[in-house]
């Protein structure tokens, strides 16, 4: 969806007479239906401004397309200024420009595109505007069946318009170069390079006819990404279904095809354990899918598992691409209704009610996902909710699919394939804890290795020689440990301390700590680690769980204070102790 689209011509004469603000306010309103803030409306004013005295150039063509706030389809991302045209061959190519007001940034270190800026009135952590242009681009060009097949040239820039540049900029530091190489950033006093750049590509107007074409262009995930996907299948017996999985799999392919034959809304809930293959389903549909030409997307609110397969998918496409397949479950707040085909919530149990850093953001996830999908999928396991924002149930669910109209549609994987295939392990471990009563009291019988050490530096020298094979062991530990701010990302920093025994905790940038080979000398947090494979996890069980009079205890009172997982369960406990104690488990 345009906002607002004419030649150049259109866009000089309507600043020239004060109406652009207005046609965008007024477009906003009819096409989108929601108002414009006055911030909003400043940022228009500020920013238009210096991109008409940019395009005030001759040997920028009158008739060259120009467009403001493209809404990609199916998304809620938004482009703020585009410019198209013919090159020097004869081909389209369009001019992707993501304008900033910032004034100054400040880098982060060990985050990949990402900096902290004032916005929104506050310091937020957001990514890199190179970063932010480059992926809007990956995301026309992955999905868009005009630009592949008519080869349509997007060069996306980003121009901080206030932003006076400095020597050695943070703007400019080396962790965001790979970006910048291809997409340029244009600051305060930059205007002529910015002129240059859209000149390159703009050589003959096209009177808006690329941009009108590309808003009217069908969706179809490109061969690449098609091809992306299959490869990272093709052999790997971590994603080959068994039994039942085979079975499930096939179900939700034919209810994803009627969805779209028939315009009917579905959700399909599949509860399953630990180890019963809910995420090698969820990624074999998401290649499957893919390849079908449809447009889907996994979803999980745990950044690990995401990060685990952008790992696996690097090096048959480039990261903002793959970015496009793996969202956070936060990211649904505002995509209009039934406009994606089918969203994979996998590790349903830990969607939250709000959205964003400081949970502010949106209504509930789950409705969110439900209400954005034609199709939408939920894994769940509810007896792995972690914390007591963790919302994600069958009930909630089916409420929710209920008041958006959706067939709701269950099943079921029963079958252990993980922990060596046995389902007796877990019954074990539910009778050992306490969970449930099972016919498992001990381990006779069952093929697993499962030691108790006299010391963690014993535990740890155990999972640094079983990881030497394939990357594969690592050691967990809960929330029992302070955990400052200040040391997150300092690796000489150990948290948890036992006698002479130390190792860090659940660093920042652990997104990657099941693939990293250098995690093995540190301990991940046992609650984000929830739904990654490992051969082998060493843990260290910390004050919260005791074995007393013959039972095993969960003490939630003897967590660190740093914790935030079980924040108002003393309140909880005062007005209802058996809610408050399915809240800890």
């Amino acid at each position: 969806m345009l906002i607002y689209a004419g030649t150049k011509s259109d866009f000089m004469m309507d600043t020239e007479n004060d109406c652009l603000e207005t046609k965008l306010y007024e477009n906003i309103k009819l096409k989108m239906n929601r108002t414009t803030g006055l911030s909003e409306l400043n940022a228009w004013r500020n920013s238009l401004k210096e991109m008409y005295i940019t395009l005030n150039d001759s040997d920028i063509p009158k008739d060259a397309g120009v467009a403001i706030e493209y809404n990609i389809p199916q998304t809620s991302k938004r482009v703020d200024f585009l410019i198209s045209g013919y090159g020097l061959n004869g081909k389209g190519n369009v001019v992707i420009v993501e304008l900033k007001q910032w004034e100054k940034l400040t880098a982060i270190d060990g985050k990949d595109a990402i900096v902290e800026t004032y916005t929104g009135g506050a310091n937020r952590r957001v990514v890199h505007p190179c970063y932010q242009a480059w992926s809007y681009a990956a995301l026309i060009r992955d999905y868009n069946e005009y630009v592949q097949d008519n080869e349509i040239g997007l060069h996306p820039c980003a121009y901080l318009h206030n932003y006076p540049r400095i020597e050695n900029d943070p703007l400019d530091k080396e962790q965001y170069q790979d970006i910048m190489k291809e997409t340029p950033a244009f600051t305060y006093g930059q205007r002529k390079a910015l002129r240059t750049f859209i000149k390159k590509q703009i050589v003959t107007g096209d009177k808006e006819d690329t941009l009108l074409k590309i808003e009217h262009g069908k969706i179809k995930p490109s061969k690449q990404l098609q091809d992306a996907l299959l490869n990272m299948l093709k052999g790997n017996q971590e994603f080959v279904m068994l039994d039942e999985q085979k079975v499930v799999y096939e179900s939700i392919l034919d209810y994803s095809c009627q969805c779209q034959k028939d315009g009917k809304k579905r959700t399909i809930i599949v509860e399953g354990g630990p180890g019963t293959g809910k995420t090698v389903i969820a990624i074999n549909l998401l290649a499957e899918l893919t390849n079908r030409m449809q447009f889907v997307q996994y979803v999980s609110k745990n950044a690990a598992p995401r990060t685990v397969y952008q790992f696996k998918l690097k090096g048959h496409m480039r990261k903002n691409s793959v970015d496009n397949l793996f969202k956070g479950s936060g990211s649904y707040t505002e995509v209009p209704r039934n406009s994606i085909g089918i969203l994979l919530a996998d590790e349903a149990h830990r969607l939250n009610e709000k959205s964003g850093m400081f949970q502010n953001m949106g209504e509930n996830q789950i409705k969110e996902i439900i209400h954005a999908a034609a199709c939408s999928v939920f894994f769940i396991d509810e007896s792995q909710r972690v914390t007591l924002l963790d919302i994600g149930s069958v009930a909630e669910i089916e409420k929710w699919a209920a008041l958006e109209k959706s067939e709701i549609i269950k099943m079921q994987l029963v079958s252990q394939f993980r922990c060596n295939g046995s389902d007796g392990y877990l019954a074990w471990l539910d009778q050992a804890l306490g969970i449930r009563e099972t016919a498992n009291y001990d381990l006779d019988g069952i093929d697993y290795d499962i030691r108790i050490c006299d010391t963690p530096a014993e535990m740890e020298a155990i999972v640094v020689e079983k990881n030497r094979a394939r990357n594969r062991a690592r050691i967990l530990a809960g929330y029992c440990w302070n955990w400052p701010k200040a040391t997150r990302n300092n690796t000489n920093f150990h948290d948890i301390e036992i006698g002479d025994y130390s190792i860090s905790w659940n660093l920042n940038g652990g997104d990657a700590f099941a693939i990293s080979e250098e995690s093995v000398h540190e301990a991940g947090c046992i609650h984000t680690s929830q739904g990654l494979e490992f051969d082998y996890t060493g843990v260290i069980i910390g004050d919260d769980m005791r074995f007393e009079n013959g039972k095993v205890i969960t003490d939630y009172t003897k967590r660190a204070k740093t914790d935030n997982s079980l924040k108002g369960i003393k309140t909880l406990a005062k007005k209802d102790k058996e809610k408050s104690r399915s809240g800890c488990r």
